[in-house]
């Protein structure tokens, strides 16, 4: 099930920053990213940019991909197991 949440942002404080909702929605995942509060993908699915697009924006950024060696090794598994390596 999936459900959406609102938030408010004043003109003003909107204008003040100079940019758009989506940089705002881009800004929110980056930083929400870096502080290691969401995942690649939720930081992603939040800024709406493909994943190719996302990594460049982190790596514009100097903001590394959080990848450690539990996650190399799930997704190995899961490309043996799709038979893909």
């Amino acid at each position: 099930m999936s459900t959406m949440v609102s938030i408010e942002i004043p003109r003003t404080v909107l204008h003040a920053t100079k940019l758009s909702l989506v940089e705002v929605r881009r800004e929110l995942a980056i930083t929400l990213f870096a502080q290691g509060k969401l995942s690649f993908g939720k930081a992603r699915e939040l800024a709406e940019m493909p994943v190719l697009a996302f990594q460049h924006l982190l790596a514009s950024r100097n903001i590394p991909v959080h990848y450690d060696v539990e996650e190399y090794e799930e997704d190995l598994a899961t490309l043996h197991r799709l038979g893909r390596i």
